[in-house]
């Protein structure tokens, strides 16, 4: 059973609403952007460059550009990667179970590409009691007037 609400069901298929060209995105994204969307890589913790960022605004998938966390979501975590509580709606990320590394964690990919982001864990500090660890590379930010 999950420990996360109804709609993050890990085991429901989902179907792509966009098909993204690997060769366009090699040369589109950075190295470090590349390697976490599409080989599910992991920046270093601290390195990240919207670890710190204050901006109001939409996070974006760094691969499709779909909509997938507010700031009014994000929190300072102290693990050295970017937090939030929720998405920005219930079928903005898709969860599956990650196997790597010698344990189960829960993987959190772009529901609109499949792109990876980072992981989701069940120890977040408010209400939803959900921290998305979400890769500052696997992100843009489109930041409201004025912030």
């Amino acid at each position: 059973m999950s420990i996360f609400r109804k709609h993050h069901s890990e085991t429901e298929s989902v179907e792509r609403e966009v098909q993204l060209d690997d060769a366009e995105l090699r040369a589109r994204l950075d190295p470090m952007a590349y390697r976490v969307l599409r080989e599910a890589a992991t920046e270093r913790p601290g390195t990240g460059e919207l670890l710190h960022l204050k901006h109001d605004g939409t996070y974006n998938c760094g691969a499709c550009g779909a909509e997938l966390f507010d700031s009014s979501a994000k929190f300072e975590s102290g693990t050295g990667w970017p937090s939030f509580d929720r998405p920005t709606g219930d079928d903005r990320v898709e969860l599956k179970t990650d196997r790597s590394m010698g344990m189960a964690r829960t993987e959190a990919l772009c529901r609109r590409c499949g792109s990876h982001l980072g992981h989701v864990f069940n120890d977040g500090p408010t209400s939803t009691g959900e921290r998305y660890c979400i890769n500052s590379a696997a992100l843009t930010i489109d930041p409201k007037e004025g912030s």
